[in-house]
């Protein structure tokens, strides 16, 4: 088993760091999303970065030069049979996240693991049970759940200021990121799905979506519709080929609606007192429709970086034994809706039920 030494300490700091809560991590995968996960991991005082690991050479001497007192290697297996880690961090592509995660659970090790969870739900299932076996922790790297404007879209969903749910819509699209592995929706509908998972309490009954591939093979324009009970519809749009970035989420309910634009700098998320009220009038109409317009307003939205609190509230779940709200069974609902939609794609938009 591997153990990692590090840059040696005035004695003082390390009685003060040995005196708090730590987790110590290891990170598999430094190319995009990685060095972002290792800065954040770096700044929080409950955690400790040990060891980092990338197959790129390129990638290596990155990670080498930002953290030198860090074990830098291109051998995961040192990372998961290591004694001095607690918790892995998997940063890697999809395809790869079932064996990685696998053998960090059955090593003891906490994962936390980037969207999607995995490849496909057989896959999800089998680390469910594993972690729960061995009373180990899953985060699904859910990060838009731990945004201001999520959190206050879902105090208001939950205090009822929308009223009844009637619509999800939401748009996603910019020019690239081209992914080679996988098609736009396993690349950017999770974070809608999830959000959706977060917010709706009921699932989707069923799905349907429809796109096209025009550049590597990979679909890169998609759109997905999914229905839930009670009349209430989503719809999300997904797209690599848009001129501009777009991340706008509309939320209908019977009382309120709202706007969620993440690209604002500021005023992300507007509520609009704007409406329907249907009443009926008999001899007359049988029904008639009333429009409503009243004000709207901006609540304040904290600017704090999600992925510092996403993290730290991994660390509170693993050391208060807590259980995360975007967990194993809550990346399962989401590879779910990312199967059906696939499956919809490949019969051109038929429709899929959960």
């Amino acid at each position: 088993m591997a153990t990692f030494l590090t840059k040696p300490q005035d004695s003082n700091a390390v009685e003060e760091q040995n005196s708090k809560a730590l987790v110590r991590f290891g990170v598999v995968g430094y190319g995009y999303w990685g060095p972002k996960v290792i800065r954040n991991l770096d700044l929080l005082e409950e955690t400790e970065l040990v060891a980092i690991c990338d197959k790129s050479p390129v990638s290596r001497r990155k990670a080498e030069k930002a953290y030198p007192a860090v074990f830098v290697t291109d051998d995961a297996n040192e990372l998961m049979t290591s004694p001095d880690i607690d918790a892995i961090a998997v940063i890697t592509p999809v395809w790869t996240h079932y064996e990685l995660a696998k053998a960090a659970l059955e090593n003891g090790k906490h994962i936390f693991v980037e969207k999607p969870f995995t490849s496909n739900s057989a896959q999800a299932q089998e680390l469910i049970a594993l972690a729960a076996e061995k009373n180990l922790k899953i985060m699904v790297d859910h990060t838009f759940l731990f945004t201001a404007a999520v959190q206050k879209i879902k105090q208001l969903v939950e205090e009822g200021a929308l009223g009844k749910l009637y619509y999800y819509d939401s748009t996603r699209v910019n020019l690239g990121l081209f992914q080679h592995d996988v098609n736009v929706i396993w690349d950017l509908a999770p974070h809608d799905l999830a959000i959706m998972d977060h917010l709706i309490q009921e699932s989707p009954e069923a799905i349907v979506a429809t796109g096209q591939s025009h550049v590597n093979g990979h679909e890169d324009i998609a759109f997905i519709t999914l229905y839930f009970p009670d009349k209430v519809i989503a719809h999300i749009n997904v797209n690599w080929m848009s001129p501009v970035k777009v991340r706008t989420t509309l939320i209908g309910g019977e009382k309120k609606m709202l706007v969620w634009n993440d690209v604002e700098p500021d005023e992300k998320v507007k509520v609009y007192d704007k409406g329907v009220n249907v009443s009926s009038r008999e001899g007359v109409y049988n029904m008639l429709v009333n429009y409503r317009s009243g004000d709207m307003w901006a609540p304040r939205v904290e600017q704090t970086e999600a992925l510092t609190q996403e993290l730290a509230y991994f660390v509170d779940c693993v050391v208060n034994d807590k259980t995360p709200i975007n967990d194993g069974k809550a990346g399962l609902r989401v590879v779910r809706m990312l199967e059906a939609a696939s499956e919809s794609l490949r019969q051109r938009g038929a429709l899929v039920y959960l």
